[in-house]
């Protein structure tokens, strides 16, 4: 039961846990609560703009009833003026957090767990990105990130003949997780909108000659002996690694490269020889069927019967393969190939196909456009059929 007498030393002393609370008689709002194992805490109650306060002031083991009662009056001083001191707390709080949370601190404290509830699948692609990518600002406060920061580094990755849809996807990673930040309440704000990234040419066409291809093919044979060479003690394998059964199946599906990195051997059916994208991890968001041709049903029966305990196809450890940028490139520089990604495979594949003479619409459902549109691309691959079909009325 609450008792109402002066705070003093006399009377703290003989505040009971029965009791509860001791509320002050001189200063209106100023009380002492005693905790079931009998610790004292002073409090000071007050109402600002229609809303009940209960202010925190201190332990008594730390302060004595003077040194509390001169705290009360100058917080009671503050609210008389108009101040919500609970408010300015907390505000000073969330300054203090915020000058020391950095961006490596948000990211690897609040937004990794984010990313794994929102996309199991992509979370470990999209915080490695970040997180990889952005190494020079990780100590960095997180208010203290700026569009120039982000522009300097773009200039940087351009230099260094990075691709601008790499470059794209790690900024707009980085703008998600700031947005996030906002709405969390960890800044106020963010200007990573007004980075200017670099325009893409969405019509731009690669795809190998045959004299690439078979370079390419070379160049994987080449590695596959000098890795086997440089480790004489395993057991020889069909395969060193992923490499040569991705980029043969990207060649002979045209998959994109989201795609080869989510495929489930639950999703492959050798005896219909066909394997399904799907919906979930289709850009279109539309479930499709690519037929196996000879090709890459053998190659994926052999790298099936040498991962036979993997639930991925593509795997490196027996986890699904994220980054492997390192030895594509390493290929390409082998083959004596430039100015090639590995999204180019889905082209080359789509190219051979319009050059001989399948139809575009048979082409659109294999690459899973929602429409003809993004097909139209590669219709200037076949002019013979343009001259065909102008010749019917000559």
């Amino acid at each position: 039961m609450p008792i109402k007498k002066k705070i003093t030393n006399t009377s703290i002393k003989a505040l009971t846990v029965e009791q509860g609370r001791l509320n002050d008689t001189e200063i209106s709002g100023f009380h002492a609560r005693i905790s079931p194992k009998g610790a004292i805490k002073y409090y000071f109650y007050y109402r600002v703009n229609g809303k009940q306060r209960n202010y925190f002031i201190g332990s008594a083991d730390s302060l004595t009833p003077a040194q509390a009662r001169d705290l009360v009056k100058e917080k009671a001083g503050l609210v008389a003026s108009g101040v919500d001191i609970q408010e300015s707390r907390h505000e000073a709080k969330k300054a203090e957090m915020r000058k020391s949370l950095t961006l490596g601190r948000f990211l690897s404290e609040h937004y990794k767990d984010y990313l794994i509830s929102m996309n199991p699948k992509r979370a470990s692609q999209a915080y490695s990105c970040i997180a990889n990518s952005f190494t020079h600002l990780l100590d960095k406060p997180l208010d203290e990130v700026k569009a120039w920061d982000i522009q300097q580094w773009i200039t940087e990755r351009r230099k260094l003949g990075r691709a601008p849809s790499t470059i794209e996807y790690c900024v707009n990673r980085l703008r998600a997780a700031f947005n996030r930040a906002v709405e969390w309440e960890f800044i106020d704000s963010h200007n990573l909108s007004s980075v200017k990234l670099i325009k893409q040419d969405n019509t731009r066409i690669r795809y190998l000659s045959k004299e690439e291809e078979q370079r390419l093919l070379d160049s994987i044979q080449n590695r596959n002996q000098s890795i086997r060479a440089s480790d004489r003690t395993k057991k020889p394998l069909m395969f060193v690694d992923f490499l040569e059964p991705l980029v043969i199946t990207a060649m002979n599906t045209g998959m994109r490269k989201g795609e080869l990195q989510t495929l489930r051997w639950e999703y492959v059916s050798f005896p219909n020889r066909y394997l399904t994208i799907r919906s979930e991890n289709a850009k279109s968001k539309k479930t499709r069927t690519i037929p196996l041709n000879d090709t890459v049903l053998n190659l994926l029966e052999s790298w099936r019967a040498q991962n036979s305990d993997a639930d991925y196809v593509f795997v490196a450890n027996n986890q699904p393969v994220e980054f492997f940028q390192y030895q594509w490139q390493s290929l390409l520089k082998e083959a004596g190939i430039e100015n090639f990604r590995i999204h180019d495979l889905r082209h080359h594949f789509a190219s051979k196909l319009v050059m001989a003479g399948v139809d575009l619409n048979i082409v659109r459902e294999l690459l899973g456009h929602a429409d003809l549109k993004m097909t139209l691309r590669y219709a200037h691959l076949a002019p013979e059929h343009k001259a065909a079909a102008v010749n019917l009325i000559g």
